[in-house]
């Protein structure tokens, strides 16, 4: 009966569109038309029922979806209620509703059957970009129905400014994440594509715009009031206009997936075109380009040589990449660095020439300039002399960058040391100290992931060098930017696990008194301790069958840690006597006595919550590790800890700490049961007799 109805219904559009849009369409879309024009003096309460609207996207959803034959009547019907229907989703968005799969269907049959200037003008309303039409009367909103539906009630007064204009922003803000999930379900569409290089675009302009309102003098004094206040509301305008647009490209950068926003090369294109054109707006030779501009410009290059050094690229694709050579004579006219010019010069030849002429390294230079914008190259004679030189000193401010001279893959500092090449580009193990100490964070980064990796592999060079190697792990432990120390922390971890009788023992006497570095500052000598610490806990987890011949200098500091005068440090000693605790087996039998004291004085007399948590987290660390053995190694001290552990659960204030004492007691519960209880196990015995 669905299919007659809707098949009759689309066959009277067809065949009377005048007819069916009087007769037929605006009845069913009268309730959707009714959210548009209700008014609080006709209907001081509710303006829509739930039940009719409920029957009316149910009826969109069969006739424009289950029918499936778009037209220009039924596209022009739908468009005028868009709206409408996009804040019924946004609205079960945030609730539970039968009616929110049914909006996200009407909306993404629209956006997929529409025009792309239909669908753009729809998304560029939707987004807040232009003056709403048709949108919901502003002296309501939605309400939730009593059978799952949505009801259009008389929105309450908000006495509150603040209030009135948080909920306006959180509103739009909702709007726009609900947007960017509709267009997330466009996976074969290059709609969001189109989306994104339109308001690229339209940023460029808006920069040219402001390039040339600020070069144009108003003469105030020749204007009236009027006029003076006309002037600037529309500049007030423009930035609220301005503001609105870098939010939604915020929004779709940080929402939607690169390989959705651009998957056509066309649109690679059209996005270079558009990011160099706009680094391009407004540049003054005299006065030169600023940093975030060459930055802007080294990334664009940096793209273009890649797309350029495809193995076979057709006439299609070199006539879409021919916008780009104005946007490259511009740079290579009047950027200030030659080799940025030399560089827009050879793209725009490749480019011209349809890949006639190709210059050599054409990637590699890109890729230099795209890693590091703003360093200079150095003479050939200081790389081969500080290549060549063999000792290296340990203080990373001696060093100038390394990476302008060989370019280091990079691009692969996001992942694990053991997935990077090794050795990338067979460079010696100086080039990588020097890298090591390189001002660019990346660069940096990853010459101490390739350490590390070399540090796995043994490599008998660096076993050579294990004392600088230390050092530069040390110093790097004390940088600012967690990828840099974070891969510090890695490498010293690797580090004492190949070798642990020297290294652990610096570590433990730089987590007991802070860095020994000459270079180390003392104000931040907290923060050094507690990565060292850090440091330590990964190199408890790496021992394994190891841990009880080298965990007992571990245990004696960590437990000397516990009375530190500051929190951090007593909790990150807890922390680390977990977990190498829980590995020493029946190697921790002598230390239980200690052990028990120690831990239950802290949950009965530490005032920090947080050190209260690590020390009840190390009795279940305990619990979770010996399981089996736990009756025979902590039997003398099983009894003191349970108490411990009912009185944090019965009097502590804190409810983490509450937590882990009952997860504690939950493991020592299933210990408990398989003592007494053991499982019981069928065994058949055959006995040969001699």
């Amino acid at each position: 009966f669905q299919r007659v109805a809707t098949r009759a219904a689309l066959s009277v559009v067809l065949e009377r569109p005048g007819l069916a849009q009087q007769h037929l369409l605006r009845p069913v879309l009268g309730p959707l038309h009714s959210c548009i024009t209700a008014s609080s003096a006709e209907h001081p309460q509710e303006a829509v029922e739930e039940s009719a609207l409920t029957r009316c996207l149910e009826d969109v959803y069969k006739i424009w979806v289950v029918g499936n034959s778009p037209s220009e009547v039924l596209l022009a019907a739908l468009e005028e209620v868009l709206p409408v229907i996009f804040t019924v989703f946004c609205f079960t968005k945030q609730n539970v509703s039968h009616l929110r799969a049914t909006c996200q269907e009407v909306l993404l049959w629209y956006l997929s059957r529409s025009e792309t200037s239909s669908a753009l003008s729809a998304l560029r309303q939707l987004s807040g970009l232009q003056e709403p039409k048709n949108n919901v009367s502003a002296d309501f909103h939605f309400a939730a129905g009593s059978d799952g539906g949505v009801r259009l009630t008389c929105r309450k007064s908000c006495s509150d400014g603040e209030d009135e204009l948080y909920e306006k922003l959180s509103g739009e803000q909702w709007r726009l994440e609900c947007l960017m999930q509709l267009l997330a379900e466009l996976k074969d569409s290059d709609l969001p594509g189109d989306f994104f290089l339109e308001l690229l675009q339209e940023l460029t302009s808006w920069t040219s715009d402001e390039h040339r309102v600020d070069e144009e003098e108003v003469d105030v004094a020749s204007m009236t009031l009027l006029e003076v206040e006309q002037q600037l509301l529309g500049r007030a305008d423009r930035q609220a206009q301005r503001l609105v647009l870098l939010q939604v490209l915020a929004v779709m950068v940080e929402c939607l997936q690169h390989s959705q926003l651009l998957r056509r090369t066309s649109q690679v294109v059209d996005f270079m075109v558009s990011l160099l054109q706009r680094a391009c707006v407004g540049p003054d030779t005299s006065s030169g380009w600023n940093p975030i501009e060459s930055q802007t410009l080294s990334m664009g290059m940096g793209l273009v040589a890649t797309l350029l050094s495809a193995p076979q690229l057709g006439a299609e694709e070199y006539s879409c990449m021919s916008r780009l050579l104005p946007p490259l004579e511009t740079v290579s006219l009047q950027h200030p660095d030659a080799l940025i010019q030399e560089l827009a010069s050879n793209l725009r030849a490749v480019i011209a020439t349809h890949g006639a002429y190709r210059p050599e390294n054409l990637t590699a230079a890109a890729g230099r300039f795209s890693r590091n914008a703003e360093t200079k190259p150095k003479k050939k004679k200081e790389v081969e002399s500080e290549t060549d030189t063999p000792e290296i000193p340990v203080s990373s401010s001696r060093f100038l960058p390394a990476s302008s001279q060989k370019p280091s893959p990079t691009g692969t500092v996001g992942r694990s040391s053991a997935d990077v090449p090794y050795p990338p580009d067979n460079k010696p193990l100086s080039d990588w100290l020097l890298e090591a100490c390189d001002p660019d964070v990346p660069t940096r980064a990853f010459a101490l992931r390739i350490l590390t990796q070399m540090v796995q592999r043994r490599d008998p060079k660096l076993i050579q060098a294990q004392e600088k190697v230390l050092t530069l792990f040390m110093e790097n432990l004390e940088h600012e930017d967690s990828f840099v120390y974070l891969s510090a922390i890695q490498g010293l971890a690797v580090l004492a696990d190949s070798y642990p009788d020297r290294i652990l023992e610096r570590l433990l006497k730089d987590f007991q008194h802070g860095p020994s570095l000459p270079s180390s500052k003392r104000e931040r000598s907290l923060e050094s301790r507690l990565k060292v610490g850090e440091v330590l806990m990964r190199a408890s987890r790496a021992m394994g069958e190891l841990a009880p011949h080298l965990g007992r200098p571990l245990v004696g500091v960590f437990l000397q840690g516990t009375r530190d005068v500051d929190q951090s440090v007593r909790a990150s000693s807890l922390s680390n006597l977990g977990e190498i605790c829980q590995r020493l087996d029946f190697s921790l039998g002598p230390l239980a006595q200690e052990l028990s004291c120690c831990l239950t004085a802290l949950m009965k007399t530490e005032k920090e919550a947080e050190v209260r948590r690590a020390a009840v987290h190390v009795i279940a660390l305990l619990l979770r590790g010996l399981s089996d053995k736990t009756t025979q190694v902590l039997g003398d001290v099983l009894l003191d800890l349970y108490r411990a552990l009912k009185g944090a659960v019965r009097s502590d204030p804190d409810e983490v700490t509450v937590l882990h004492a009952q997860l504690a007691l939950e493991e020592l519960d299933e210990v408990m049961r398989r003592f007494i209880f053991p499982q019981e196990k069928l065994e058949k015995k055959i006995v040969v007799l001699p």
